[in-house]
C-alpha cells in the first residue's frame, strides 16, 4: 500500500455520499429541535413576565378586565377581577381527572352571578379522590347570599372529543358547554381562579403561585447545536482519517505524519506508554 495516492475520489462513493445525507437530515433536525426549544424558553419568560405583573396587581373590576363575554386577552392571565353578587350554590360542578403532585382528583367550579347579571365561573379549589369512590368524600358548599369575590383570570379549556363524564361533572373547563348549561350572560372567554371571598367558607386547596422559572430550554437548545457541530465534527475527521489511508505517499501525509512524530517526540511518553513499556518489560522476565 506504500505510495499510494487515490486522492479524493472515495468521496463520490456511495458509502461517503450516504455519510453526508444523513449529516445534512441530522443537521437539520437539530437546527428545527433547537429553535423549538428557543421558542419554548421565549414563552417561558412571558409567562413569568404576566405573573410578575399580574399576579399580585390589585383587582379591577370584571366589567373592566372582560367587557365582551366572549373576550379574553391573553396578558390578562393571573390578573385579579372584582366580583359583587352571589353563587349559583345549584349550578356548581366537578371537573373530574385533576391530579395535583400526582395525586388525582377533582376541581370546583361554581357560577358567581354578578349584579349586572353576568356569569364568570369561579375555580373554588381542588379536592382529593375519595378514599373508596371515585368522588370526593366532602365537596365543600360555596357561601350563600351578597359577596365580594376575587379571582384571577385564566383562559378556558379546549372541549376534549370522546371524554365524558358522569351527572354532576364535567370533563374539562370548556366554558361554552357550560355557558349552555346555565344560560344567561355567561363569560366564555375566561374563567376564575378563587383567590379571597368576604364571607368565610371552606374551599378546596387553592392555585399556587407559579414558578417564575425559564427551565432548561437554553440549555437543551444549545445542547442540540453542539450535537450537530460534533457530527460535523467527526464526519470532517473521517474524510481526513479515509484521505490518509489511502493516500500514503501524499506529500501532505506524508508531513503530516512527520509533524505528528515530532509533536509526540517533545511530549515524551505518556502514561500509556509508559504503562505498555512496564508490561513488556515484566514479560521479557
Amino acid at each position: 500500500m506504500s505510495g499510494r495516492r487515490d486522492g479524493w475520489r472515495f468521496l463520490l462513493s456511495r458509502r461517503w455520499i450516504s455519510y453526508f445525507v444523513m449529516l445534512v437530515v441530522f443537521a437539520i433536525a437539530c437546527g428545527f429541535l433547537s429553535a423549538w426549544q428557543f421558542d419554548r424558553r421565549d414563552q417561558r419568560v412571558v409567562e413569568n413576565e404576566r405573573v410578575a405583573a399580574n399576579y399580585d396587581a390589585e383587582p379591577v373590576p370584571l366589567a373592566e378586565a372582560l367587557p365582551a363575554l366572549d373576550g379574553f386577552d391573553p396578558e390578562l392571565e393571573w390578573l385579579p377581577v372584582l366580583l359583587e353578587g352571589e353563587y349559583l350554590v345549584d349550578e356548581q360542578v366537578l371537573v373530574r381527572a385533576r391530579p395535583r403532585d400526582g395525586t388525582p382528583g377533582f376541581e370546583i367550579l361554581t357560577p358567581f352571578r354578578t349584579d349586572e347579571g353576568r356569569v364568570l365561573i369561579v375555580n373554588r379549589g381542588w379536592l382529593h379522590t375519595g378514599s373508596v369512590q371515585d368522588y370526593p368524600d366532602h365537596v365543600p358548599a360555596p357561601p350563600e347570599g351578597r359577596l365580594e369575590v376575587t379571582a384571577r383570570l385564566k383562559p378556558g379549556e379546549r372541549e376534549v372529543p370522546g371524554r365524558s363524564a358522569p351527572e354532576g361533572q364535567i370533563a374539562t373547563i370548556h366554558l361554552p358547554d357550560l355557558a349552555e348549561r346555565i344560560g344567561g350572560e355567561v363569560h366564555t372567554g375566561a374563567y376564575g381562579l378563587l383567590r379571597t371571598e368576604s364571607a368565610p367558607a371552606e374551599h378546596g386547596a387553592l392555585v399556587n403561585r407559579p414558578a417564575e422559572s425559564e427551565g432548561n430550554h437554553l440549555s437543551y437548545a444549545f445542547q442540540w447545536i453542539i450535537f450537530a457541530i460534533v457530527a460535523a465534527v467527526g464526519l470532517v475527521h473521517g474524510v481526513r482519517e479515509e484521505f490518509r489511508e489511502r493516500n500514503e505517499g501524499d506529500p501532505r501525509v506524508i508531513a503530516a505524519r512527520r509533524r505528528a512524530r515530532e509533536r509526540a517526540q517533545r511530549r515524551g511518553p505518556t502514561d500509556a506508554d509508559e504503562e505498555d513499556a512496564l508490561l513488556d518489560a515484566a514479560e521479557r522476565r
